[in-house]
């Protein structure tokens, strides 16, 4: 099993399953691979108070995978660490050639 069993390519885009932790010392995404839940994992400094955490997960998975903002949405686990997100316009071969080259990661 790999990190690819947390994607699945859809019509208009990708679904990314994501298991974030609020609250970290630091900003890590992605910040590995949980086998067991097929999650890729991932690590925000914002804590989880008034959409902030999610407001920095979107940014930062547009920024990984080159994609606008606007291109992503919850699709599922808006208010819960396990989220399902829509990437928008996104091509699957390039998604998963991104996450080969990040996981694992190596955050401080």
């Amino acid at each position: 099993m790999s990190f690819e069993d947390a994607l699945k390519n859809v019509d208009g885009g990708v679904i990314i399953d994501i298991e974030v932790t609020p609250g970290s010392k630091s900003l890590c995404v992605p910040s590995g691979y949980n086998l067991w839940r097929k999650r890729i994992e991932v690590r925000l400094s914002q804590n989880a108070q008034k959409g902030k955490a999610n407001e920095q997960l979107i940014g930062s998975i547009a920024d990984l995978f080159g994609l606008r903002p606007s291109d992503i949405s919850i699709v599922n686990g808006m208010h819960n660490s396990k989220k399902s997100l829509l990437l928008g316009n996104a091509e699957y071969s390039v998604i998963i050639s991104i996450l080969n080259d990040k996981l694992p990661a190596h955050c401080d």
